[in-house]
């Protein structure tokens, strides 16, 4: 009987890493392990750098959510440099968050994480990818998937010069105004977008809930974790991605703390494992007590369903009435099912588009005063938005002449870590017995951290200050003909 189950490469994730399951003699798990062997170096050669270099410099970080990376960075200059963008330049910066969220959240929905739900996860491996689904849903479906995302990366080329990197963050604003034309785009956007977002929500009521063996899994104890969750709110504790205060609820869903993003190291600490490169982020406010779930445990979460969780609602009509139909079918708030993401995922999505819409159709968004020059000495700058991952935090430090001296980011998946740990061990205890493991079980266990939409590329850290690596080089044939070691 095997005593050791590998998964390697894990998959369909931003990122690399697997997971080590250990079995008892009984064939039962003993402990379930997801290893990310990544190094993130950001903050490392970062320092001495120019603080304006800060957007572009860590949008590079991840090829999936650079915008997120940028719009944060972006929101720390404002704060580095003591100055407040005009609120023309605020509105197109959160039209153009809101319109990644979107792009985003399609993408992992239909390529990434809905596979399992749409063929099922159970099926062949070929099937369970963007093929597997157009199939599932028919090639007009899969077209038009694919021809609205375009049209939103079209809008973020138009609106920030670039949609994989962008250009046009700046300290006290962006770079240039919108113009008439690029607002009409943006509004047929939108309306194609939340069409986009009411169809996938649509299919996910049809070929998921109406399958009771998905309820059953998404509601089973395999795949739930009683944990804090936080998330940014507006004013009215409503659902923010681009601003807001960050706010923490318990596991009965009552509110623990409400904080600024400037507190944010008043709240949140890291622990570090020697299995992995990945900081696992908890709560100072309760403590590190393990990875363990409840109300005694420091592990919360981030992410669209910890959103939902720790808001009191969304902010636009037809999105506040997905997040009602979310609640009362999964049996009222806190919602601590994990599988459930993909269902809030799909309400933001509807939130998203809907706040494209107002902002596309403000007339003051068209206000050519985009950008308030910056005058005051540099010296410190928090900026936090909410990532489709969740809560993203850079920090930074500069000197009088503006070089950064240092750099800290808390990413949506170091926010998730213990949690997304919790989760990849339970399913495989839940799942794994008399040491029978085979590809679609092994698949039901990446669900488990499937469900986060983690980037592993943002979220690791160099533990012992370098990167142990072995390097190989091969002839045509395979042959070995030299190893590098650095140990």
């Amino acid at each position: 009987m095997s005593t050791h189950v590998v998964i390697d490469p894990i998959t369909r994730l931003e990122g690399h890493g697997k997971i080590e399951i250990f079995l008892g003699e009984d064939g039962d798990v003993d402990r379930a392990y997801l290893q990310i062997p990544e190094l993130r170096g950001f903050e490392k050669f970062a320092q001495g750098r120019r603080a304006e270099d800060m957007p572009q410099i860590t949008s590079r970080i991840c090829g999936v959510c650079p915008m997120a990376h940028h719009m944060a960075a972006t929101k720390a200059l404002d704060d580095l440099y003591h100055v407040e963008p005009p609120p023309a330049a605020r509105k197109i910066r959160e039209l153009a968050y809101s319109t990644f969220i979107v792009e985003d959240h399609a993408l992992h929905f239909f390529f990434l994480g809905g596979p399992d739900f749409v063929v099922g996860p159970d099926a062949p491996k070929a099937r369970r990818n963007i093929l597997g689904v157009v199939d599932a849903v028919g090639l007009e479906v899969g077209k038009e998937v694919i021809g609205a995302r375009h049209q939103l990366r079209e809008l973020m080329n138009a609106i920030a010069g670039k949609a994989l990197h962008p250009v046009f963050g700046l300290p006290g604003g962006v770079s240039r105004f919108l113009t008439p034309e690029i607002q009409q785009d943006a509004n047929k956007a939108a309306a194609r977008a939340l069409n986009l977002g009411l169809f996938a929500l649509d299919a996910f009521r049809k070929i998921v809930l109406a399958e009771p063996a998905n309820v059953e899994m998404i509601t089973s104890e395999a795949y739930t974790h009683r944990t804090y969750a936080m998330g940014m709110v507006d004013g009215a504790n409503k659902v923010a991605f681009y601003d807001g205060r960050l706010r923490v609820v318990a596991p009965d869903g009552a509110e623990l703390l409400t904080f600024a993003a400037r507190d944010y190291l008043d709240h949140v600490t890291e622990h570090v494992e020697p299995w992995t490169y990945m900081k696992f982020a908890y709560l100072k406010d309760v403590g590190w007590n393990g990875f363990t779930d409840g109300a005694g445990s420091g592990i919360y979460s981030v992410a669209p369903l910890a959103r939902l969780n720790a808001s009191e609602g969304m902010a636009t009509p037809r999105a506040q009435e997905a997040y009602e139909e979310l609640v009362s079918t999964l049996g009222g708030k806190p919602v601590h099912h994990t599988l459930a993401n993909h269902w809030a995922r799909l309400v933001e999505l509807v939130y998203a588009a809907e706040r494209m819409a107002e902002l596309a159709a403000d007339p003051e968004i068209l206000d050519p005063n985009v950008r308030t020059v910056p005058i005051a000495v540099p010296t410190e700058g928090i900026g936090v938005v909410e990532a489709p991952r969740g809560t993203l935090i850079h920090h930074y430090r500069s000197d009088e002449a503006g070089l950064i001296t240092s750099a800290n980011l808390i990413v949506a998946t170091q926010n998730n870590a213990a949690r997304i740990a919790l989760s990849v061990d339970k399913a495989a205890r839940a799942l794994i017995h008399d040491g029978k493991a085979d590809d679609g079980l092994l698949n039901r266990i990446e669900m488990a951290f499937r469900a986060y939409d983690p980037c592993m590329g943002c979220a690791t850290h160099n533990l012992p200050g370098h990167m142990p690596l072995v390097a190989e080089i091969r002839d045509l044939g395979g042959a070995l003909l030299r190893e590098v070691r650095r140990d």
